[in-house]
């Protein structure tokens, strides 16, 4: 029973993070999982992988609870905390589109209790009798939830894709240019109607409000990057939660994640997040407990328990 818990942990941890859109958050949810796990008579578990997702459903529902109102404080634009992802992720858009940035962003605007229908419902491909077991609602209500959720989330989310090689390629030019502090260059590289979140916290010093259009979001971007502070500050590429994005690396310590959304060959979208408290999923850590490769999470349905 032990070996069963630790063969779906990374989807426990793939779970809570959809709902949680927090690392930290959501290792203390496995954790508390793994606790109420050794505390219950497993013999009379039938089907331990769909206990241990209501299990983790469930602590995220409560745990997103209270977290709204301290994200409704937070000190500048709140963004999700960032994850590195394996690069075949991006492959399948479905599973990648599930773990973005953008994406999460827009199930903040969901009740806890609807987007943990969602999540069971369009990325675990649960059906509606299971998760009113899991959510511990009438089918009816989860089919209600589910269908409000299905379409707020469509309203919200990005309209448009970009294929991921091209998105590299806009992503490897946005970093020349600004390493090169070309403001001409960053310019041609945005949308009139580009908007940037960055995300400090109040740690860090970060724009306290979303930036929009080209000329605000280029001069801000080059304004940061030629600071005393930023000296030395590489830009690398790698693979943030399911897109092609860029590390802030200082000193071997990454201290900034980027994400772009891109459409017609022009960025319209960068959500940066800075706040050094975010930022423990994607630092080069070893032997970490929980793998945070969340794009090769197992995505197959589990039994109603």
């Amino acid at each position: 029973m032990t070996d069963a818990f630790e063969e779906h942990r990374r989807l426990l941890f793939g779970t809570a993070y959809r709902m949680l859109g927090s690392v930290a958050d959501a290792e203390d949810i496995v954790q508390d999982a793994w606790l109420t796990w050794h505390q219950t008579d497993r013999d009379a578990i039938e089907h331990p992988k769909a206990y241990l997702v209501r299990t983790v459903t469930n602590l995220s529902i409560n745990r997103l609870t209270s977290a709204k109102a301290r994200r409704e404080a937070y000190v500048g634009p709140w963004l999700p905390e960032p994850v590195r992802t394996s690069p075949d992720v991006a492959e399948e858009a479905e599973l990648a589109d599930t773990v973005s940035l953008a994406m999460l962003v827009v199930l903040e605007t969901l009740t806890p209790t609807e987007r943990a229908v969602f999540m069971l419902r369009e990325v675990f491909g649960y059906s509606y009798a299971e998760i009113a077991e899991v959510v511990g609602k009438s089918e009816v209500a989860v089919r209600q939830q589910g269908h409000r959720a299905r379409e707020h989330v469509q309203a919200r989310r990005p309209r448009f894709t970009t294929d991921t090689a091209e998105q590299r390629a806009i992503a490897e030019k946005f970093r020349l240019a600004c390493a090169g502090g070309d403001l001409g260059e960053v310019l041609s590289l945005l949308a009139p109607d580009v908007t940037s979140w960055s995300d400090g916290g109040g740690v860090v010093t970060a724009a306290r409000r979303p930036l929009y259009g080209p000329d605000h979001v280029a001069r801000w971007f080059l304004g940061v990057l030629a600071k005393p502070e930023s000296r030395g500050v590489e830009m690398r590429h790698a693979d943030i939660n399911g897109d092609p994005g860029l590390l802030f690396v200082l000193g071997g310590v990454n201290v900034g994640a980027l994400t772009l959304e891109s459409a017609d060959g022009l960025i319209s979208a960068i959500r940066l997040v800075i706040n050094p408290h975010k930022l423990r999923g994607i630092q080069p850590q070893a032997g970490r407990s929980v793998p945070h490769r969340v794009g090769g999470l197992d995505q197959s349905r589990g039994e109603p328990a």
